[in-house]
């Protein structure tokens, strides 16, 4: 049987949202003792808490959860006699029963094309939040040097592609996409394609008001219509934060990015194309 680290760390893998159910306290008797765990998923589950109707009460909560996209735990206290309410049968052992159910969320994507000097410390401030972060770049050495970023707590994913419109064509939906590449051809290829996919969560490029108005042209002669293209904001950053070093741009763009990943999961936003500030 998988134990329940394993499940969670599978589950992550492949992106699918979970809760963490654990039995915190006991009183009296009760099928498992404190501490023992379950991991449950939309449509499986792994180990369990004791069964019957403590456990079936529990999946059925664990599962509106996910549903809702709710990040935040919530306890669960069950008494186990022939008195309590009980749904999908009675457990008559006696004892109360406390429940934690921490949900698992699917972690948000950020990826990054390009891994010059603002893409690299951009990468860096990314690597300590819990997401997954793809790094891009054309050239070996920069994701040689991205493959190297710690500590990390983001699950990175660093390749090397010549046409980074590929990657971006396989990204999950929702992902916020940063291009910032050191061609001003590969940022253009880039946008076409970020606007051709159909769920992102949003979209960066680096670049003067000059560069997105030529890019903007370009755009629409690609045959994006005027609507699809004033998804574009620009400039991106929160404007407390000024300056044109890496580390300011990078800090000012995490800023700003940090509020979308809040968002929750469940709200359904129109994709956006945001210009960086150079």
């Amino acid at each position: 049987m998988e134990s329940w680290i394993d499940a969670v760390s599978t589950l992550r893998a492949q992106r699918r949202a979970a809760v963490l159910l654990t039995v915190t306290a006991v009183r009296g008797h009760a099928p498992r003792e404190a501490g023992a765990k379950m991991v449950i998923a939309a449509d499986e589950t792994f180990g369990s808490v004791g069964g019957g109707n403590l456990e079936m009460v529990a999946i059925t909560r664990a599962r509106e959860l996910i549903s809702q996209g709710t990040t935040s735990p919530e306890t669960m206290e069950l008494r186990l006699n022939d008195k309590a309410p009980a749904t999908y049968g009675r457990q008559c052992c006696g004892g109360e029963v406390k429940l934690l159910l921490e949900p698992l969320p699917v972690p948000k994507t950020v990826a990054i094309f390009g891994l010059g000097h603002v893409g690299m410390e951009l990468a860096r401030i990314l690597s300590r939040h819990p997401i997954d972060l793809y790094l891009t770049d054309s050239r070996p050495d920069t994701v040689d040097a991205a493959r190297l970023l710690q500590p990390s707590v983001a699950s990175i994913q660093a390749q090397v592609a010549v046409m980074g419109e590929q990657v971006l064509s396989t990204l999950p939906e929702g992902s916020h996409v940063l291009i910032m590449t050191h061609d001003h051809a590969e940022d253009f290829h880039l946008s076409d394609a970020a606007l051709r996919h159909p769920s992102l969560g949003s979209i960066g490029l680096i670049g003067s008001k000059a560069k997105w108005v030529r890019f903007r042209k370009n755009l629409t002669n690609s045959g994006h219509t005027e609507q699809q293209i004033s998804r574009i904001q620009c400039p991106i950053g929160i404007p407390q934060v000024s300056g044109k070093q890496p580390a300011v741009i990078a800090i000012s763009v995490a800023a700003q990015l940090m509020g979308l990943l809040a968002e929750p999961p469940a709200a359904k936003r129109s994709p956006n194309v945001l210009e960086l500030r150079a």
